[in-house]
């Protein structure tokens, strides 16, 4: 086990004891993960920082239910996933969605080194693309893409039956291919 599992391990326990400081220190060490992820969910700046203060306290609040199966950060992100799922879908149930609010830039410091600005320039045009995209292929292709989630993982996520969760990435995929070729063209 590395230094810095022990270390997470060390602070979690604390945590579960209501230690305020160790709290502190595991929101620091994840925050910004945490806001990432809300963010390419909800699309929102603050709301994405709401949810992912929400996350957070609900993640402490049920700290006693974390079982250490998977690995305390994978835990988290699944609370700011499925909390930002339900935000997004509670406020935009109703709401129609203009241009504007689905072309939103994408902060550009994400913590990548000034090398790699090309590469970062590519990254963030293919994101804003994956913004136009409807919100069922959007919320799966960063699921899957971005995130890392299996298809299991995604079925459980978004609700949807196995055969439906393949359907849907491999056309949202299919989808950006056609967005970014046209963007090419």
């Amino acid at each position: 086990m590395s230094h810095t599992n022990q270390h997470i391990e060390q602070l979690i326990t604390l945590c579960k004891k209501g230690n305020q400081a160790a709290q502190l220190e595991v929101y620091n060490l994840y925050f910004k993960a945490m806001y990432n992820t809300a963010l390419r969910i909800v699309k929102d700046p603050f709301e994405a920082e709401d949810v992912m203060q929400e996350s957070f306290l609900s993640a402490f609040t049920k700290l006693d239910s974390f079982r250490g199966e998977v690995a305390f950060g994978a835990w988290l992100k699944r609370i700011v996933v499925n909390n930002s799922i339900q935000h997004y879908r509670k406020n935009n149930k109703y709401e129609s969605v203009t241009i504007d609010d689905v072309l939103y830039k994408v902060e550009a410091n994400d913590g990548i080194a000034a090398d790699y600005e090309f590469t970062n320039m590519k990254a963030q045009k293919v994101l804003e693309i994956m913004k136009t995209l409807k919100d069922n292929y959007r919320i799966a292709l960063t699921l899957f893409l971005i995130e890392g989630y299996d298809y299991e993982e995604i079925c459980a996520i978004m609700d949807i039956s196995a055969a439906n969760c393949r359907t849907t990435i491999s056309r949202a995929k299919e989808s950006l291919r056609k967005k970014l070729e046209a963007q090419c063209v």
